[in-house]
């Protein structure tokens, strides 16, 4: 990591909680809408170190896709797009944070149908609360957009008119509260 994020994410272990977080995405559908779903089973953890450099480390389970329509989830889950019962995980290690702004851009890996790949997430530092009894939580928001071919999803459905069933461009985005851990 090349940076220290704000003074008061205090060194430790901060685990993610996903009751309090989530992980959202779209993609075109039809050239003219968007499909929206998230991930509901999903962990990870940011460790501060003393110097205040964070580094970052989740799973996903890509068997937990919801986009309110069960057909839809099941061919998603399917070799034509996650391939999740060969891989069913996408993970995401970090490498560096770099501020930008007022803000900052997290770098690092992220393996999804076996595939790893270097990706940039957009990220907001929204501050520390002393919580509710149950230690200090931390609040993020991030977001990224992934080129679905780049990790092997690589399914076209052509339309008669032109165009394709569903786009190449996955917009992620990351609400993440994150508890101090004793």
């Amino acid at each position: 990591m090349t940076a220290a994020v704000a003074t008061d994410l205090t060194a430790g272990t901060w685990a993610i909680d996903p009751v309090h977080s989530s992980i959202n995405f779209s993609v075109r559908h039809l050239m003219v809408s968007k499909v929206r779903g998230s991930f509901e089973s999903f962990s990870g953890a940011i460790t501060v170190g003393e110097d205040g450099t964070p580094s970052v480390s989740a799973t996903i389970d890509v068997n937990s896709i919801d986009t309110r329509n069960e057909q839809r989830d099941a061919h998603v889950r399917s070799a034509d797009f996650f391939d999740a019962e060969n891989h069913p995980t996408a993970t995401f290690v970090s490498t560096a944070v770099r501020a930008d702004g007022d803000d900052y851009i997290l770098d690092g890996d992220f393996t999804l149908k076996g595939v790893t790949k270097p990706v940039s997430l957009k990220l907001e530092y929204n501050g520390v609360n002393p919580g509710m009894g149950q230690g200090a939580v931390a609040g993020f928001e991030a977001s990224v957009v992934l080129n679905r071919k780049d990790f092997g999803i690589d399914i076209d459905m052509p339309l008669e008119t032109g165009g394709t069933v569903i786009g190449d461009k996955v917009t992620i985005t990351l609400e993440i509260e994150a508890l101090k851990q004793a």
